[in-house]
């Protein structure tokens, strides 16, 4: 059994809930498991949660403010990071697909230009030694 913590849900807060729906939906293949006026709850079948809450369009999300930036999902294989860049590229929505090492991650934007990363393999497979120079790009 392994040991030490996991991420469980993430709860990110978006402008306009039903085109941020659609698109973690399309691009992450999540399936909604809940949904309120204000707030919907995504699932994967691996386990991923995925809480969306809706904040209005005025809510700002300033990058390199205090607080989480980005999160990196995992694929659940190279033709699901390749499907989640072919969506991603549909919605004009991909910025860059970069493989360092064994592991490739593709990187997009949401409706609100909130960054999106998709990476295969996962740290299951091919866990982190050392910093990512991406965290240095503010």
């Amino acid at each position: 059994m392994a040991h030490g913590a996991r991420l469980g849900s993430v709860v990110v807060f978006v402008q306009e809930l039903d085109r941020s729906v659609s698109f973690y939906a399309d691009v992450l293949a999540l399936g909604v498991a809940d949904r309120s006026p204000t707030a919907a709850l995504l699932t994967s079948p691996a386990g991923a949660q995925l809480i969306l809450r809706a904040m209005g369009l005025n809510a700002p999300h300033a990058l390199g403010s205090v607080g989480v930036q980005y999160v990196i999902w995992t694929a659940a294989g190279r033709d699901d990071l390749e499907r989640a860049e072919r969506h991603l590229k549909n919605r004009s929505a991909h910025r860059q697909t970069h493989t360092s090492a064994a592991v490739t991650l593709v990187e997009g934007h949401d409706p609100d230009d909130i960054t999106v990363m998709i990476a295969y393999p996962g740290p299951d497979e091919a866990p982190l030694h050392e910093l990512a120079a991406r965290i240095y790009g503010w």
